[in-house]
């Protein structure tokens, strides 16, 4: 948009927010959301407001770890770090309640969000700094767009938000927003559009979690759910795949980066140095692709189902602390005896996330349990034997036991 058309907007929203917070004129020129939100804002804050309230670090830094959109965010975290930079943005994820998560910033916008606390527990709902459009995706549960003085608060006249609602697809529950925020003489029509995107981005990166049946066992209503630790199993739409290992292999490398895979990527991390054509492959996938009911895209090869494997529950787990859970979710190692590189890589990687979390919190029962499944591995249960020192714990004898056992 040309700067004089820009300037013209902002002076108009200007004036017609001096109207409103200055001379109580509630016939003003402005978007009905706008209008609603600043009645809102006016029964609860200051327009003079210079920064948004903060929530408990403590509690936003536990509900993060906890949250679904951690694991997305992490998994496009590049590409959401790109676009900021690209457009010198400020993101941010916020939880259902508009309390911001996680936030990135250009060099210049990271500034500028930090003095009005646009940052990890900031709280962005109206009722707490005024009009913004993190609190209007939130509350109509659809893209929203503030700019300039159309913001309540005086503080944020200078910025422009797009922010768009993020959704479990599985559920089509509200998980918290994302928001674009930059300086209003930067606004672009396409800044909406991109915030749509964003968040579409998100929901794509969801961790599809597995659900327990009784007894433990995974199952995926509807879906492809894999068991790749210790013995492996497919099942898509509740019903048990019979597949060969390299199928089994192709698809735990396809369920383990939902973003897809070329097929030069998935020849590579597949077969390494091996002798074995691009032919014999794409007769692999195609067959799978019948398996699968053609729920396998190609160009860039992609499973369009949920998916959920157990790897990515035993590093979930461990990503929240949770090691007890971990360790009984950990029913070996990773399709033992693979010659996929890629594979062989992601087992020693889970295996040592795992060891090292229980090194530093050394679950008595935990360590027994991981015990029987790496029974040499002495390390592990020396250090809950070190953690125990001085206590009468009925485990003492066990861990003993093991230990002599194993030596």
């Amino acid at each position: 948009m040309a700067r004089p058309e820009l300037q013209s907007r902002r002076l108009e929203a200007l004036r017609a927010w001096t109207a409103f917070v200055e001379q109580g004129d509630a016939a003003v020129a402005v978007r009905p959301e706008i209008l609603s939100s600043w009645t809102r804002s006016g029964a609860a804050v200051s327009a003079d407001v210079r920064e948004a309230p903060l929530a408990d670090e403590a509690d936003t830094s536990a509900y993060w770890r906890e949250s679904p959109l951690q694991a997305a965010v992490e998994r496009v975290e590049e590409d959401l770090r790109r676009t900021a930079e690209d457009g010198d943005l400020v993101i941010a994820v916020t939880d259902p309640d508009t309390r911001i998560l996680w936030t990135y910033g250009g060099r210049v916008m990271r500034r500028r969000a930090e003095t009005v606390n646009f940052v990890p527990a900031g709280r962005w709902d109206d009722r707490s700094v005024g009009t913004n459009a993190l609190d209007l995706a939130q509350r109509t549960d659809a893209p929203a767009m503030v700019f300039s003085a159309e913001h309540y608060a005086e503080v944020v006249h200078n910025w422009v938000c797009w922010a768009a609602p993020v959704h479990d697809p599985a559920t089509g529950a509200q998980l918290g927003v994302i928001d674009l925020s930059t300086t209003w003489d930067r606004t672009h029509p396409i800044g909406l559009a991109t915030a749509r995107v964003m968040a579409r981005l998100i929901e794509s990166a969801l961790p599809r979690v597995p659900v327990p049946r009784p007894g433990g066992e995974l199952t995926g209503e509807p879906g492809l759910v894999m068991t790749l630790l210790g013995t492996a199993e497919t099942r898509f739409d509740g019903q048990r795949l019979l597949l060969n290992r390299r199928q089994t292999e192709i698809l735990a490398l396809l369920a383990l980066h939902p973003d897809g895979l070329s097929l030069e990527q998935l020849h590579a991390m597949l077969y390494g140095d091996q002798a074995v054509t691009f032919s014999t492959l794409k007769a692999e996938v195609s067959h799978l692709r019948h398996a699968l009911g053609g729920q396998l895209a190609s160009r860039p090869y992609r499973l369009l189902m949920p998916t959920a494997t157990d790897v990515e529950q035993v590093l979930a787990l461990v990503r929240q602390g949770r090691v007890a859970a971990a360790v009984e979710a950990y029913g070996g190692d990773l399709l033992p005896g693979t010659n996929s590189p890629a594979l062989a890589e992601m087992a020693e990687y889970v295996a040592v996330a795992l060891r090292e979390a229980l090194l530093a919190d050394p679950v008595p029962d935990a360590v027994l349990h991981y015990a029987e499944l790496a029974p040499y591995d002495t390390g592990v249960v020396e250090a809950a034997l070190r953690a125990l020192a001085g206590r009468a714990h009925p485990a003492v004898p066990l861990l003993k036991a093991r230990l002599a056992a194993a030596r």
